[in-house]
Formats: C-alpha cells, structure tokens, sequence
C-alpha cells in the first residue's frame, strides 16, 4: 500500500509547488549544456531545508528552478537496521518518475546526505531498472560503500571536522572522494565548497561563482511547504491558513493592516505560494492555527526560493515546543541555521546574541552534539536565566543536533518591544545577521527564527 507521504509529493508535483511554472528571471549565467534535474534526498530528522542554499547556487549558476527538488519522507524510524521500508523506496521511483515526465529529461541525479545516503545507496542496489534512471549521484557524509551503489558514477563528501569520538571520514571506493575541511556533518551539505564540488562533478566544468546571486530584477518568488516535524507531512487542519506579512526589520512589526497573501491550509500538502516579493524586503510567515499561532522570521531574500520548510507539530500532540514551560510573562523561541553552532572552539565558536545574551556556549553547544537547532525559553517560568547548563529535555532529547538554553524574555500582550537576535558566525569575517522581532507571549504564540547558513550577497 502506498504511503501517504508520497500521495502528498504526487499532489505537490500536481499543483506546481515542487516545479513551479513561473518563476521570475532567475538565470544570471547561461545554463550547462546536458544538466539532468537533482533530487535532493535529506537525512535523518531532515527535510527539502538542507537544501535550500545550495538550490539557490545552482539557480545563480544557469539551472533552472524546475530542475532542483527534494524528496521528503518520514525519517523517524531512520535508526532502525531495517530502514529504509519499501514503501520509500517505491515513493522515490513515483518521485523520479514523475520528474522525468514534467522536465522531459532522460535520467535524474541524486543528492543524499547523512541518513538519506542509506536511503539513496539502498534505492540504487535495489534493481538495474531503478539504477539506470539516475545518472549521477551524491554521497553527503553518510554511509560508505566497498563499491559505486548500483554502479552509478559517485561523488562522495566528507565533513573534515569530526567530533571527538566520531569516526572518522569514509569513502566509497571507485568513487570520486573529497574531504571538505573544517566543515562539520550539516554544514557539509549547505556549504558553498560542497556545491562547488557537487557542480563540478555534474556538469563537467566549474561554476561561475558559488554565491546566491540576485535576481536581476529585484523580483523574487517565495514558496514552500508546512510540515510536521520530522514526518514531513501536511498539518490537514481546517480553518488553518499561512498569512504572509511585510514587517519593519528594525522591530519586526507589520508594516500593513491586512497580510499580502493567506494561503488556507486545509489540504494534506502544506503547500504554499509561490509569493510574488521583493528583494530585500523582510518578511513574517504567520502560521494561524486554534491551538496557537506560529511566527517565522527570516533574513531578507534576495533571490527566489521554493523549498523554504516551516516546521510545526500535529495537533493535540506533544511536539517538542510543548516541552517549553510558557506563561503570559515571557516570549519563547527556536532559533535555527543549515549550519552547526560551535560553541568550545574558541576563537572558531559562533556568538549568537538574544537580548544581548550569548547563547552558545561549550556547555549548550559543544562541537560533538552537533547543534543546528537552539530551544530558548524561561525553563521553569521563573524569570530567571541560566547560561551555566542547557536545559536538560532539549539537550538530550535526541543524540545530535539539538539543545535548549533558559533565559527570561520579556512579553507582552500585544507586544510592546523588539527582541533584537544577532548571529556573529564563525568565518564571516565578523559580520553579523541580525533578525529583530515583537515580543509575543508564549502562551498564545510560538516563534521560529531562521538564520541563513550563508553571509548574503547583497
């Protein structure tokens, strides 16, 4: 029986979210001769998010949107020895098919990272008929192989910097091997050496340049999915909807009275946009839902972006944010980056900045836990911080990737003050990213604050 994540895919292919059919002028340089489309097959705890900077690279290099997709699937039971299900492997087949048929391309190359490099080998050794329709493939820091998976030419990456205890580097032999140094497990999936790499292996030639270039015009499309965490599926709510406000980027507050553009969340995709917007123009996605309202604050854009993933939980669930003591007193947040935080590295730590207090720390985001994703709130709604420890249920809620840090933001109904968040990352020269926001009360409203894992070139 089919799976109900990939009916979801076919229905997002369908209504033109995965290939959207009309895209500003987003080609800066001549497209490659003999490009194949690129699926992108995420990790564990994943989504088409790790992707996001890289699709926007191969954009600025000549490729089409339409060509760049990811394929989503429920990655929780990822550490199972039985994992991956049949099930997901059939989906990538529709996925593959269906791509094929709407690009008129004869084969496709796959990109997996961490997890989704088991998914990706598994699919390829699985038949010659399955094999045959992937010309290239992407092996992003995950499992090695004594032999090129189902005999597809592969470019295997290597995140240089491996955690104390980790092991060591990989390779997959016959395939082309490279190390990226003093990148870590995510980061070597986003990176601008990874996309230097992955373009080079593909096309045959170097790109014209690795950065997000901007539109031409001044333009840009913004669209997207809304997702359950980790399952990657729609949240099905009715009377649900996604509005889209323009907001002042020195405080984050709306700039109109109604939002630019809503889009009902009643279907089983998530889907939406894509929003017509400006580039350089900051942006709220409001999530608008009974239980209580999401806010996500991002950057400004500065070229189209189709695979931008607003995370959520189920209804009625205990989904992580639930574990977030809240109250009418203080404002609550998740703070993420498609990169990870240093915080014991020293002079390479990065320093994010909430209400001027540093947030990363040796202690809340040593390099070994790998952490993309900070949970920050008042931990026992007593108005009071603690930087010396994470607290404990996000710290160790999974092995990798995610803490949590107790510190008391001031909230009001309706809010009264600008939080100022400012990211100083690590080899950026010392430019910092700044998000500014209102400071909405947790009991009604939840936050999502989402860095570039790049320094913009505007």
């Amino acid at each position: 029986m089919k799976s109900k994540l990939f009916v979801v895919l076919a229905v997002l292919v369908l209504v033109g979210i995965l290939f959207p059919s009309c895209a500003p002028d987003e080609v800066t340089v001549p497209t490659p001769a003999n490009i194949n489309p690129i699926i992108f097959v995420h990790g564990f705890a994943g989504s088409a998010a790790q992707f996001e900077s890289q699709a926007m690279r191969f954009a600025s290099n000549g490729y089409p949107s339409s060509y760049i997709t990811a394929c989503e699937y429920d990655s929780s039971p990822g550490l199972s020895p039985e994992f991956p299900p049949e099930d997901v492997l059939t989906g990538i087949d529709q996925f593959i098919d269906t791509v094929i048929n709407d690009t008129g391309a004869e084969k496709v190359d796959i990109v997996g990272h961490s997890l989704g490099t088991k998914v990706s080998q598994t699919y390829l050794r699985s038949s010659p008929e399955r094999a045959a329709k992937v010309a290239h493939y992407v092996n992003i820091d995950g499992f090695a192989s004594a032999d090129l998976p189902g005999g597809v030419p592969t470019l295997a990456l290597w995140a240089g910097r491996r955690p104390p205890g980790f092991p060591a580097a990989g390779a997959i032999v016959g395939a082309t091997n490279v190390t990226l140094p003093n990148v870590t497990h995510v980061e070597c999936a986003t990176c601008p050496a990874a996309f230097v790499e992955m373009f080079k292996f593909l096309t045959g030639q170097a790109p014209a340049t690795d950065k997000i270039l901007p539109e031409p015009s001044g333009k840009i499309q913004l669209a997207g999915r809304v997702v359950i965490f980790p399952q990657n599926i729609g949240i099905q709510e009715e009377d649900s909807s996604l509005q889209v406000w323009e907001v002042d980027g020195k405080t984050g507050t709306r700039i109109t009275a109604q939002p630019l553009a809503t889009y009902p969340m009643e279907g089983a995709t998530g889907a939406w946009g894509p929003f017509d917007g400006r580039s350089g123009a900051n942006y709220e996605f409001c999530l608008v839902r009974d239980a209580f309202t999401t806010h996500y604050y991002f950057e400004t854009s500065i070229r189209s972006d189709y695979l931008i993933r607003l995370s959520t939980e189920a209804a009625g669930g205990r989904g992580l944010s639930s574990h977030m003591d809240t109250s009418d007193r203080h404002s609550n947040m998740l703070i993420g980056r498609g990169k990870e935080f240093w915080g014991d590295q020293d002079a390479g730590n990065d320093v994010l900045t909430v209400d001027g207090n540093n947030v990363i720390t040796p202690e809340t985001c040593p390099l070994n836990k790998l952490v993309n994703v900070i949970f920050v709130y008042d931990n026992g709604a007593d108005s009071k911080n603690d930087l010396t420890a994470p607290t404990p249920y996000f710290y160790n809620v999974m092995p990798v990737f995610m803490s949590g840090v107790d510190i008391f933001i001031p909230a009001a109904d309706p809010p009264n003050r600008t939080i100022s968040v400012m990211l100083t990352p690590r080899g950026g020269g010392g430019e910092t990213q700044v998000i500014n926001i209102p400071n909405w009360i947790s009991t009604k409203h939840r936050i999502g604050i989402l860095f570039n894992d790049f320094i913009q070139a505007e």
